[in-house]
């Protein structure tokens, strides 16, 4: 059965209790922020302040993973501006004024035991969250992609995928621990992993799957908008449920400016839908169906 949730969304200063510097220019943060950690859920997100400065925007952060015993909130990103860039220069022991859990997240259909995971690049921490909160009552595959380092350590797999082709065998370390099956693609080279783009790699594991087993399969995924777009068309290809987690330049995140809107269908035709409050997570088909969306 799906699942509906919508947080209260709080509002704290986070104290930085842990900062990890990465290759290619990533960070972790991690955050005490117990009322945001109880109640956040995979694809829901945070706003953080990073500057005194009013005329500096806050930035939306999707969640990586969060401890409810410790009351903490991971988040992962790259610096690709000034605000990340402050952002990357904050300390153990400072605060960040934080708002979260903002948004929908994935509404997990439970009813479906054979869940495709596809993150790629900024839109890989909502995935992995998933998979952690999904691993012990289903089968996921984890497919993610990367043209830069992966943030995270990475190992040969032991776990079979059917389909990937022979040396295609690069799975992320902590997904194997799991007992997750997980396969890591790019076009940079990077041993063990697929040459080429996720939505491939998950066609091929897809045409694997006898009918009867496609009727347990869904897939959730998160990444810039042309993997979207792809992912989408694979799974109206495949006749597979599919969930996007939707990535956008937002102002104030919690419905108010509109700014972050994009054009869904739904029953009464295309109307613009608001991805802070209204997503970040939607059905594939309703953001990127077979018709022309408007411009």
């Amino acid at each position: 059965m799906m699942t509906e949730s919508r947080n209260v969304i709080h509002s704290v200063d986070a104290r930085v209790t842990r900062v990890n510097h990465l290759e290619a220019d990533q960070h972790t943060l991690v955050l005490e922020a117990p009322a945001i950690a109880e109640s956040a859920t995979p694809g829901s997100f945070v706003h953080l302040g990073v500057n005194a400065d009013p005329a500096v925007m806050r930035r939306p952060l999707s969640i990586l993973w969060t401890d409810r015993k410790d009351g903490t909130v991971e988040v992962l990103y790259k610096v690709v501006g000034k605000g990340t860039e402050e952002l990357a220069r904050v300390r153990e022991g400072e605060t960040l004024p934080t708002l979260g859990p903002i948004g929908r997240g994935f509404q997990v259909d439970s009813d479906r035991d054979r869940p495709l995971l596809i993150g790629g690049g900024v839109g890989i921490p909502p995935i992995l969250f998933l998979a952690r909160e999904i691993k012990d009552h289903a089968s996921p595959l984890v497919v993610m992609g990367s043209e830069i380092p992966f943030p995270f350590a990475s190992r040969p797999s032991t776990i079979r995928v059917p389909g990937m082709p022979d040396g295609v065998i690069a799975g992320m370390d902590l997904l194997e621990d799991w007992g997750v099956a997980s396969r890591l693609c790019s076009t940079q080279g990077y041993a063990g992993c697929y040459e080429g783009y996720v939505d491939a790699a998950a066609r091929m594991w897809l045409e694997t799957q006898a009918s009867g087993q496609r009727e347990q399969v869904i897939i959730y995924t998160c990444g810039p908008v042309p993997m979207l777009e792809a992912v989408a068309r694979l799974a109206r290809e495949f006749d597979v449920p599919c969930q996007v987690c939707m990535e956008e330049y937002m102002a104030c995140a919690v419905g108010g400016c509109a700014g972050c809107t994009v054009p869904v269908l739904g029953e009464g035709g295309w109307a613009m839908k608001r991805v802070c409050v209204d997503g970040p997570v939607f059905d594939a088909q309703a953001v990127f169906p077979a018709e022309t969306r408007p411009l």
